[in-house]
């Protein structure tokens, strides 16, 4: 464990109930200064809690909230050097872009030729000079979502905090925020810690991810960590898709009792003549399904035996037509053993 100072965040046991509820379980938790760290997990799993404890809006029932080695556990938010950005924005809408942005330098009582300033400054952050006498309505989703954002990181916060901000966008342009914000933090070097329950979103923003299930932290790591080598069943199948293989099936397949995941992209699809590889494991069935998904296929395979196998291939010669054909085939599927990953309880 790195020392207090080290961390922009520090949750050392920390839990939050509400009357019986238990919505943060011992959470232990180190977030790095400047790093674009997301909280992620299904509605009800405690991550926006772990938020709102950080921003001071809930305080812990237990365990204590390190802010750079202060222990801000009690602090109302006002006295923490943190902002929060929300999903709806939360704009005045009789106030101008710029008034918006610059409304935390004005309760401050900065001067306004200092304010003018650092406002400009922000537009040009978020792509929005020229915007500053507009109102909110007059904007479009994205565009009140970069003023939100822009008016959260004019006071120069140690910490930003983002609640599922890109929820309310539709998926171009919020895969084409998702670039943006990523690109922001870069170049503010701020810590941002990102709330949302989309793992494409968390893999494709975050430096680092925290998974979260009933109250719990379940695995902290890279994207390509949580994604590669997933700690427990659940983290297996929330994190993009994954068959979960157990019982007869897996004891056929590996010739040992064991649960272990495998992603469908992972698995070659061929025909019964096969030649099976030394290093890898197979599998024989028949195509009960067949979904065409322009980029890619998604083949559902029944095994011989019992059991089924989600397989995924890139449509790189394919068209509809001929993926279509194999519905009702034979196949056998094959992956490398090293590619299989042991995973535990829930």
């Amino acid at each position: 464990m790195t020392s207090q100072t080290q961390s922009a965040i520090r949750f050392d046991n920390v839990s939050k109930s509400f009357g019986n509820v238990k919505a943060v379980d011992q959470a232990n938790l180190e977030i790095r200064d400047g790093e674009f760290f997301s909280l992620l997990g299904p509605s009800g799993s405690g991550k926006t809690t772990c938020l709102r404890m950080i921003a001071g809006f809930e305080v812990p029932t237990s365990g204590h909230i390190y802010l750079y080695g202060q222990d801000v556990s009690n602090l109302p938010p006002y006295e923490r050097d943190v902002n929060t950005v929300f999903q709806d924005y939360a704009l005045f809408p009789h106030m101008s872009v710029g008034d918006n942005i610059a409304y935390g330098l004005m309760v401050k009582g900065v001067p306004k030729s200092e304010r003018t300033k650092r406002v400009d400054e922000m537009l040009e952050l978020v792509q929005l000079t020229g915007y500053a006498d507009r109102k909110p309505s007059q904007l479009s989703g994205g565009q009140r979502q970069r003023v939100a954002l822009a008016r959260a990181l004019i006071n120069h916060p140690k910490v930003l905090l983002l609640d599922e901000p890109l929820g309310a966008l539709d998926l171009k342009l919020r895969q084409q925020m998702q670039v943006e914000l990523k690109a922001i933090q870069k170049r503010v070097g701020i810590t941002f810690i990102f709330v949302t329950h989309d793992q494409e979103e968390a893999l494709t923003m975050s430096d680092r991810i925290a998974v979260f299930n009933e109250g719990k932290i379940v695995q902290v790591g890279t994207p390509a960590e949580i994604y590669e080598h997933p700690a427990t069943a659940f983290v297996a199948g929330f994190v993009g898709t994954s068959n979960l293989v157990s019982g007869e099936v897996a004891k056929r397949i590996t010739g040992r009792e064991i649960r272990f995941s495998i992603r469908p992209e992972k698995i070659h699809m061929g025909t019964m003549d096969t030649k099976i590889e030394a290093d890898s494991y197979s599998a024989d069935g028949v195509v009960r399904d067949v979904i065409y998904l322009g980029l890619y296929t998604r083949y559902l395979i029944e095994l011989n035996g019992g059991g089924d196998l989600v397989v995924v291939e890139q449509n790189l010669k394919t068209t509809s037509m001929d993926v279509l054909k194999v519905k009702g085939q034979p196949v056998r599927l094959h992956w490398k053993k090293e590619h299989i990953r042991e995973v535990g309880g829930s």
